[in-house]
């Protein structure tokens, strides 16, 4: 069946309304309407309909002046006015994916304005930004003309400017336009673009704000629709044994206090409590100085002599770096600003604060310079060489650690986030098993991307909760590839995650990462009790077990784009239950998983969607749509599901139930 969407639009500055008829060959059924105030030159209002229901409604802001007139194009409609232009366009036609384009210019204003109706009660969003309170879906969230930028602030290191809606339409708004965000919880969603720092202000004569809508069957198709025309596919995987075994951090449980007996007395304890690992990280502190990436022969001696003894006790070693350079760190700090490889701002001041520059100032490489990149790069592979480590453990290059209005070596439109941009293509060539916390428009990248830090506490500022929602809306902006935080959390609140009250966070932490891609510890098992002991070998067992089915998600990542642990919703996208779940997530399409996040509860409710599902600890049958009310949870229990079919399932009925309390009872008493 062919459709039409309707462009119904009162002419600038004429009294009554016309119409506008754009034949589409599409079987959608979905309509849009433009709506103009007569005499108003600033306002208007669409909104997108499927077989008379909306989807999407939006009032736009932007002042045109003078109207001189609307005029029909090839593929749609150009309102027109003396300083500023509107263009509707449908770029892409086919019957089961339509996109329309909206297409902003201005000479004169340099302010427009875009606020999307979220209508909260009726369907949800998803994507958008990183943040410390990750609600989901996302229109729980708040913003106050937000600049969305990669940066420090909020935990917003990946800022995608996607959103994706439940009845199968995503905005995705052009990486130029200097884009601000306000929203108003479960209300409306303003994006805003406007001539203001942290963007590029200088001598900008023309401004735009262009964006993309995409319409298909449903959340999921659409999801997959953005992969292919605007997000883009991983170009490859990560380490396979990064995946399967944990990564062990001197960071949260050593902090500054590391050197080489530290290390290696770390090393023993990991492998005498019978823990496997990927590597270990070797985290802050063991530099001269911040930048000189040269290690502190006070606590290494000697670097390749640690490095050797602890590849002979079975690890990988990786080393954090990052991008700045400290004032008083020279020569390295001198060298940088003479040969013209740090950030400047428009008066030519380098200075910059991050959380280690102490009482003076740093410099932040200038990655946007290949001359500045390659210095970096090149000291990085020296390193490598010298000290017999593997590779390295990237911190920040988010936009905020640049000084205030830089000069990049970039277009003006591409300002800030060029500098996370090449920061990022800088390192991605230092292996699979790097990591990364940042990114910008880099879907392709094939390592890990980090969660930024996790505060060791419950609640939704940060705290466990947000590991499960952010997992969900990195994979829903376009990474797969994610790397959890620290089990435990980073214990910024004076370590609270080792004392013995807080065992039952600790445990809960180790279930909800099982069936996320990567394992990272820190504070350790052997810190609390022997149960905690047993639990975590328990769940990193079965982490491994399960690490070939990641794997197996990582390739088809990397072939369509799909995510790796999507929403509830992804297998019933139709599910307006299933639309709204925040506190359980997938493993690929079949098996579902659902942690307790709450403190003191032994019990929790569980949403199954439509299918067989296999409770694998039990081996009971439950035909979803279905709610599990009281679940029961006690700490040694985290409730997941297979969906009956998949190759995974060991059989049925009552054996199933047999072998998994066998299998649990010798990893509880032998490993």
């Amino acid at each position: 069946m062919f459709c039409k969407i309707f462009l119904l639009a009162l002419s600038f500055g004429a009294i009554s309304a016309q119409t506008y008829v754009l034949p589409i060959e599409s079987e959608l059924n979905v309509s849009l309407r433009i709506q103009h105030q007569p005499g108003n030159n600033t306002h208007l209002s669409y909104a997108i309909l499927r077989d008379s229901v909306v989807i999407h409604q939006s009032d736009l802001y932007q002042y045109f002046g003078p109207v001189t007139g609307v005029t029909q194009t090839s593929l749609g409609y150009l309102f027109q006015g003396d300083s500023s232009t509107l263009q509707f366009s449908v770029n892409h036609d086919s019957n089961n994916f339509v996109i329309i384009s909206i297409d902003r210019r201005s000479t004169a204003s340099y302010y427009m304005r875009d606020c999307v109706q979220l209508k909260s009660n009726e369907m949800s969003w998803y994507g958008g930004p990183e943040q410390k309170y990750q609600y989901w879906p996302i229109e729980k969230l708040t913003f106050d003309d937000y600049s969305y930028v990669t940066k420090e602030a909020d935990s917003c290191a990946l800022a995608e400017r996607y959103w994706l809606n439940s009845r199968g339409l995503f905005v995705y708004v052009e990486k130029e336009a200097p884009l601000f965000l306000t929203q108003t919880a479960n209300s409306s969603m303003c994006l805003i673009t406007k001539k203001e720092l942290p963007y590029y202000t200088h001598d900008r004569s023309v401004f735009t704000f262009n964006y993309k809508i995409g319409i298909a069957a449903d959340a999921r198709q659409a999801h997959m629709k953005a992969v292919e025309h605007f997000l883009n596919k991983p170009a490859d995987y990560p380490d396979e044994r990064m995946t399967t075994y944990p990564i062990w951090s001197t960071w949260a449980k050593y902090r500054r206090d590391i050197d080489e007996t530290v290390v290696l007395n770390y090393a023993d304890l990991i492998n005498s409590n019978g823990f496997k690992n990927s590597q270990m990280d070797i985290d802050d502190m063991w530099e001269t100085c911040y930048g000189s990436l040269t290690f502190n022969t006070t606590k290494f001696p000697n670097i390749r002599r640690a490095t050797d003894a602890l590849k002979e006790k079975g690890f990988r070693i990786t080393l954090w770096v990052h991008p700045f350079i400290n004032k008083n760190c020279d020569p390295f700090y001198t060298e940088a600003l003479e040969k013209g490889y740090l950030v400047l701002d428009h008066n030519g001041n380098p200075d910059v604060k991050w959380w280690n520059a102490g009482s003076t100032f740093a410099g932040h490489i200038d990655f946007t310079k290949v001359e500045a990149a390659e210095w970096y790069a090149g000291r990085l592979r020296r390193l490598r060489t010298d000290s017999g480590i593997d590779t390295y453990k990237f911190d920040a290059g988010e936009t905020s650690w640049a000084p205030m209005d830089p000069v990049l070596n970039a277009t003006d439109d591409a300002k800030p986030n060029a500098l996370t941009i090449a920061f990022v293509d800088t390192v991605v060539p230092f292996g699979k098993i790097i990591e990364v916390r940042t990114a910008f428009r880099q879907q392709h990248i094939p390592v890990f991307v980090r969660m930024l830090d996790k505060d060791s506490k419950w609640d939704w500022n940060n705290g466990l909760p947000t590991v499960v929602t952010t997992l969900l809306q990195f994979n829903m902006v376009g990474y797969p590839f994610v790397l959890p935080d620290m089990i435990g959390g980073n214990g910024y609140e004076d370590n609270p995650i080792v004392r013995t009250t807080n065992k039952e966070l600790y445990i809960r932490w180790i279930q909800a990462n099982v069936f996320m891609p990567a394992m990272q510890f820190s504070f350790v098992p052997w810190d609390f009790d022997q149960q905690t002991i047993t639990l975590s070998q328990k769940y990193t067992a079965l982490h491994a077990e399960y690490a070939d089915k990641i794997i197996e998600r990582f390739k088809l990542a990397v072939e369509t784009g799909a995510p790796v642990n999507p929403p509830v919703w992804w297998i019933s996208p139709n599910d307006r239950t299933a639309q709204t779940i925040f506190d359980q997530f997938l493993l690929g399409d079949d098996i579902l998983v659902a942690p307790v996040l709450e403190e003191a509860q032994t019990a929790r409710n569980i949403y199954l969607p439509e299918g067989e599902w296999i409770d694998q600890n039990t081996g009971q049958t439950h035909q979803g749509p279905v709610w599990l009310n009281d679940y029961p949870a006690p700490l040694d229990v985290l409730p997941y599901f297979i969906r009956s079919g998949s190759q995974r399932l060991y059989a049925v009925g009552s054996f199933v139930a047999l072998c998994i309390l066998l299998i649990n009872l010798i990893r509880t008493h032998f490993i």
